[in-house]
């Protein structure tokens, strides 16, 4: 009898399930055209029975890999923000100033003519060849948000301050061909939610607008950094001596911050990792350098940790 056996009373719809038919399929389709049920309860197979588990698992096998995969997960969405954020690459084509999001489909491809009318309605924010700044990223359900050059937002006081001498002016704030520096936002748009997948991948799929083929901003900064800072950020650890741009690329956002002052006057910052009961890790800072790095697992072993910050 074996584990088929009970299977086999299992109803889908007005027939019976066997154990050579396939479930998924039996489930969505419902009994194949041409086929009778016999006396025992169970359905004699049509050769139009094979012709539709072939094209089941014709379509499912055909079915692109993001469509198949799991919905992102929270690592990943950290892992995103902090690999795009800060990013620097170069336009392959126009970028149109639009406050709406500029769509880019996940197969690379985007609508011309929709962005030829943005050029019209809103002008250049940046021109073919441009470096342009990835300044925020937002991931919705079904898309990717990214904001250039600051978006579209007032930006700095001073991107609208002009020098010159003689009556010839020009903008303080400009790219490297000497044009104002214009924001826009583009969309990275997927069929259904968006997939489980990491950053490197997401520049693959914006490689037909953008170059990110130049080292990003993190990865330039990096470099010139001391060998030990270098490394303790590759490891994902903080060290004494780093400042708290390096400890961001380290560690990412703090959960919590807390921030007082020393009868002496200096200006103590303790920035506070993890949940309990998990591992949770403690940062301070004197003067915006690294001074001590704690680390407790909910005070079960490991190092003594300054007590949470009481609630604001």
């Amino acid at each position: 009898m074996g584990f088929a056996t009970p299977l086999e009373r299992w109803r889908i719809r007005s027939g019976r399930w066997t154990a050579g038919d396939n479930l998924h399929c039996y489930a969505l389709l419902g009994p194949p055209q041409g086929s009778r049920e016999t006396s025992n309860g169970r359905y004699r197979n049509q050769p139009q029975r094979a012709a539709v588990g072939i094209l089941a698992l014709a379509v499912c096998l055909a079915a692109p890999p993001f469509l198949r995969a799991d919905k992102i997960s929270l690592d990943e969405k950290v892992e995103i923000e902090r690999g795009l954020d800060a990013e620097f690459a170069t336009l392959k084509v126009a970028l149109p100033k639009s406050k709406k999001p500029l769509v880019i489909h996940s197969d690379g491809t985007h609508d011309a003519k929709e962005w030829e009318r943005a050029m019209q309605e809103g002008g250049p924010a940046s021109r073919l060849g441009d470096e342009v700044q990835i300044t925020r990223v937002i991931i919705e359900s079904n898309r990717i948000v990214l904001e250039i050059n600051g978006g579209t937002r007032s930006g700095h006081w001073y991107d609208h301050v002009q020098i010159g001498m003689g009556g010839n002016t020009s903008p303080v704030s400009t790219n490297q061909n000497g044009q104002p520096i214009n924001g826009s936002h583009v969309a990275l748009v997927f069929p259904g939610s968006v997939p489980s997948l990491k950053a490197a991948e997401i520049r693959r799929m914006l490689s037909p607008v953008f170059d990110f083929e130049k080292h990003s901003a993190a990865e330039q900064y990096i470099d010139k950094l001391p060998e030990p800072v270098k490394k303790a950020i590759k490891e994902q650890r903080a060290i004494p001596g780093m400042d708290k741009d390096q400890v961001l690329l380290a560690l990412g956002k703090p959960r919590s911050k807390s921030r007082e002052s020393t009868p002496a006057g200096d200006e103590v910052e303790d920035w506070i990792y993890g949940d309990p009961p998990g591992k949770m890790t403690f940062v301070k800072f004197t003067e915006g350098k690294v001074v001590k790095i704690a680390e407790s697992y909910a005070n079960i072993g490991g190092t003594t940790a300054p007590p949470l910050p009481p609630p604001r």
